[in-house]
C-alpha cells in the first residue's frame, strides 16, 4: 500500500529551540522548508534535505502548515501581519500555528486575520528547555479551533509529550502565562536554596541529590542546578527571552486586575542580572546575584 503523503511543512526560527523541533519534524518524515534571519542556524537542517527560503513569506507560500517559532511579540506580528508575511502568503486553507511566547491579544489577532483569509491559526507555545526540545519532550499549550488542534497533533507528537488544547485563540498564549510564572517562582526558590547550602558549608552536588527527589523537586531543581554546579550558564533559554514572558505576564495580571509579588520580584531580579550583563546566559544565570 502506498505512504500517504505528508504535507509540507514550514518552519520559521531555527534557534536554540527552533532547530531541533524542525529536526524531529524531518525525522517523522515532513517535507520542510526553513528560514531564520540567521542563516548559519539552518544550515544543519538545510544539509538533511530542508529547502531554504528567503523571507517568512516566502515559507508560507511554499507551505500547507507554517511553524514559527521566533523571539519577541514584535517578531511574531511582523512574520505574520507584516507586509509580504505568512498571512499575505500562506496557500488556500493553510494551517498556522505559532509555538512563540507572545501576547494573547496578538494571537487573537492572528487568528481573526487568518480567518478572513480562509486560513486556520493557532497559539501554541512552549514549555521544556532546550533539553525538550532536543529530546522531543516539550510540553504544548494550545489556543484555537479543535479541528485545527487535531490537524496539528501528529506535528505536536513529534516534537512534544503532551500538549491540551486550552480554549479559543489565546488561550494557549494565558496557559504559557501561568507557567511562566510557576517557573519564575520556581527558578528563584532553587536558586536561593543553593545559595543557603553553600552559605552553610555543604556539599552542594550531596545536596541536590538528598532534596531533589523529594517535594522540593522540580524541574528547575533537576534541570538547571546541575549546571550552576557544573558552572554552565549557557543558554537553554535566554534571560532576554525570560524577561520577555515575565514582563508580558504581569501585564496580562494588570489588566486582570490581579496582583502577583512573586512574578513581581522574579522579574526585577532577571532585570537586575541582564542589567550586568546576563542578558544573554541561560535563566540559571540568577545564580551569579548570590556571591
Amino acid at each position: 500500500m502506498e505512504k500517504m503523503k505528508r504535507p509540507t511543512v514550514g518552519f520559521v526560527g531555527t534557534g536554540v529551540m527552533g532547530e531541533p523541533m524542525a529536526a524531529h519534524l524531518l525525522d517523522a518524515g515532513y517535507p520542510l522548508v526553513v528560514f531564520n534571519r540567521t542563516r548559519s542556524r539552518a544550515d544543519s537542517l538545510v544539509s538533511r534535505g530542508a529547502r531554504w527560503a528567503s523571507s517568512a513569506g516566502e515559507v508560507a507560500a511554499a507551505s500547507d502548515i507554517v511553524i514559527t517559532i521566533v523571539g519577541y511579540p514584535h517578531d511574531v506580528e511582523e512574520c505574520y501581519l507584516g507586509e509580504g508575511g505568512i498571512i499575505e502568503r500562506a496557500r488556500e486553507g493553510a494551517l498556522l500555528v505559532d509555538m512563540t511566547t507572545s501576547t494573547p491579544s496578538l494571537a487573537v489577532r492572528i487568528a481573526s486575520a487568518a480567518a478572513k483569509r480562509g486560513l486556520r491559526a493557532l497559539d501554541a507555545p512552549v514549555s521544556g528547555g532546550d533539553v525538550g526540545a532536543r529530546e522531543a519532550r516539550l510540553t504544548i499549550m494550545v489556543g484555537g479551533d479543535e479541528d485545527a488542534f487535531k490537524e496539528a497533533e501528529p506535528l505536536f507528537s513529534a516534537m512534544g509529550k503532551t500538549w491540551t488544547l486550552a480554549g479559543g485563540p489565546g488561550a494557549g498564549q494565558h496557559t504559557k502565562m501561568a507557567n511562566q510564572i510557576a517557573i519564575a517562582g520556581s527558578m528563584l526558590g532553587a536558586v536561593e536554596a543553593f545559595a543557603y547550602a553553600r552559605a552553610a558549608g555543604l556539599d552542594l552536588k550531596t545536596t541536590l541529590d538528598a532534596i531533589s527527589a523529594g517535594a522540593a523537586g522540580s524541574f528547575s531543581m533537576s534541570t538547571y542546578v546541575p549546571r550552576i554546579i557544573s558552572g554552565d550558564l549557557a543558554p537553554g533559554f535566554y534571560v532576554k527571552h525570560f524577561i520577555k514572558d515575565l514582563s508580558i505576564a504581569i501585564d496580562e495580571a494588570t489588566g486582570l486586575g490581579i496582583d502577583l509579588p512573586g512574578l513581581a520580584l522574579a522579574t526585577q531580579l532577571y532585570e537586575r542580572l541582564a542589567e550586568k550583563d546576563g542578558a544573554e546566559l541561560g535563566t540559571q544565570a540568577l545564580w551569579l546575584l548570590y556571591p
